[in-house]
């Protein structure tokens, strides 16, 4: 990977914006604005509103403010690469190092006395004060980019694996096999031509279609048995596939292509290099709010050595959409128990979630 390309992947998985832009710049100077008015409407006052503490206050916290960001901007290139602990540990410095000199600053200019008398008649809680709350406001704005970033990630992750499934579709080799087992079909058997067509239509259209950050397991699973009753056509009885799924709902959320790629792993990677062919095997598991889904498929011995990129690609991809969308409580293993490999997804989930769909 070049420099420049390394520096962009950086800049992208980094949780601080740039608020160096104009826009960046804008929304803070709004946003500043806004907590200055909430804070000065909230003072009990019998004298009715105080435009000049109002004044005041606004000067104060748009200098801290627009300071605080410069110096972020100017420091984030700096920590781009740095672990997310010393990254929060910079913002926080700066920020509070920031309200410390303008504090002082305010409390010097409002209140002039003797420079030697300073320290002594120094309002300390009103320093402090002004620190607790950059400290909470910081904190409140980190979490908010960290959200942001994160949810960033997840649409870019389903994002690499819809373009990723519909280059794997799409790819010539792909077609001219699918397109070979159909013209051999159409003489043969034109009713299973024509179901072979159009479980590629759907198979295209699945890639095409809006995206949604989960469908139901039912639609997910209509699009596995697409896929396999093409590569039923071309593997003939060397590819057969046994189902396991009792008592798992089909209402059941899941993210969009998650199973089928695993599926095509194993065809691809398993059955496809046997000369005998094999049994893939799916089986299903819900209990206690938790959804496992198991894929069984036989491996030469020889093929294992081989490298496979774009199984590793694959399973890598569907394993940052599951920590996207539910965390550290889900997962995606794979293993090998001697000449079988077995793939297994488990996530939290309910029937209750469908209306999120």
């Amino acid at each position: 990977m070049k420099a420049s390309e390394t520096g962009d992947w950086l800049d992208q998985e980094f949780f601080l914006p740039d608020l160096c832009t104009t826009r960046a710049v804008f929304m803070l100077v709004v946003l500043a604005e806004l907590f200055v008015l909430i804070l000065v409407l909230a003072l009990p006052s019998s004298m009715g509103f105080d435009w000049n503490h109002l004044a005041l206050t606004s000067f104060f916290v748009q200098w801290v403010v627009l300071v605080s960001a410069g110096c972020l901007c100017w420091i984030r290139p700096l920590i781009l690469g740095a672990p997310l602990g010393y990254a929060l540990a910079a913002c926080y410095s700066i920020v509070l190092l920031v309200t410390l000199v303008f504090s002082l600053a305010a409390e010097w200019v409002i209140y002039p006395f003797d420079w030697n008398q300073f320290w002594p008649q120094l309002d300390t809680w009103h320093v402090s004060k002004n620190l607790l709350v950059a400290l909470i406001i910081t904190s409140l704005l980190l979490r908010y980019f960290y959200v942001q970033q994160q949810l960033r990630k997840q649409e870019q992750a389903e994002l690499r694996s819809r373009l990723q499934a519909l280059q794997a579709r799409i790819h010539p080799h792909f077609l001219f096999n699918s397109m070979n087992s159909i013209a051999s079909l159409i003489q043969i058997s034109p009713e299973k031509a024509e179901q072979a067509v159009e479980d590629l239509a759907a198979l295209l259209r699945a890639c095409l279609d809006e995206v949604a950050a989960k469908v139901t397991l039912a639609d997910e699973l209509e699009i596995c048995k697409q896929y396999l009753r093409i590569e039923k056509h071309r593997l003939g009885e060397r590819l057969q596939v046994k189902w396991n799924l009792e008592g798992v709902p089909d209402s059941l959320p899941i993210p969009p292509l998650t199973l089928q790629p695993l599926l095509e792993n194993a065809v691809y990677h398993g059955i496809q290099p046997l000369a005998e062919g094999g049994t893939i095997s799916i089986e299903g598991h819900y209990d206690n709010q938790q959804l496992t889904i198991s894929i069984h498929n036989p491996v030469d011995a020889a093929y294992i050595a081989k490298p496979k990129s774009g199984n590793q690609m694959a399973i890598q991809n569907i394993e940052a959409r599951l920590q996207a969308l539910y965390g550290k409580q889900a997962s995606l293993s794979v293993q090998q128990q001697e000449k079988v490999f077995v793939t297994q997804l488990s996530y939290p989930c309910s029937t209750s979630d469908q209306a999120d769909i």
